[in-house]
């Protein structure tokens, strides 16, 4: 099972819990991924189903179909809030576009669960949790293993995936700051 979907499963149901409990509703949890056609967000999609079905949680998976669309990930975050969902676990397309549909989540008192991509605020007070890979390492060591091919010689060119994505800027600086070492 994909670690990152059943971690953020488990941190969204214990932040739900603490203001509802499973004897008096089934908690019912929404969960917006960056996409939904590329395969890794299909395998954190099945790894989410698995853990919600082993956990006894209502789990609605739903998202763009294009990673690149924000305003359908902000009517979604907004869809999931007024349909008062017990919790929400979110992989931001944009690291600022999602802060306000974050923050009228919280307002309505449901936890939001941050995954895969920051999001500007404060883990703890603008949102429950962050769970997501290094970026910034995992970029660091691509550019490591770029230099040592090219042993020092070649020119490279970086091909930035998407603006406004957290975990895109930090591969990137990861990679830079590697590159420029070598």
């Amino acid at each position: 099972m994909n670690h990152i979907a059943r971690s953020s499963l488990l941190v969204a149901i214990v932040a739900v819990g603490v203001t509802c409990t499973l004897a008096q509703n089934k908690i019912r949890l929404g969960v917006i991924p960056k996409g939904t056609t590329h395969i890794f967000w299909k395998s954190i999609e099945s790894g989410a189903r698995t853990a919600a079905q082993e956990l006894g949680v209502d789990m609605v998976w739903k998202g763009p179909v294009k990673e690149n669309d924000r305003s359908a990930q902000i009517s979604i975050v907004e869809q999931f809030v007024n349909e008062g969902v017990s919790g929400i676990v979110l992989a931001p397309l944009d690291r600022t576009a999602l802060v306000r549909p974050v923050a009228n989540a919280k307002t309505r008192k449901i936890p939001v669960v941050i995954i895969d991509s920051g999001l500007d605020g404060e883990p703890g007070k603008d949102f429950v949790s962050f769970v997501a890979t290094n970026n910034r390492a995992g970029g660091k060591l691509g550019g490591d293993h770029l230099a040592s091919l090219l042993g020092g010689k070649g020119k490279v060119v970086l091909l930035r995936y998407f603006v406004g994505s957290a975990s895109t800027a930090e591969r990137e600086e990861g990679f830079l700051a590697s590159m420029s070492a070598a």
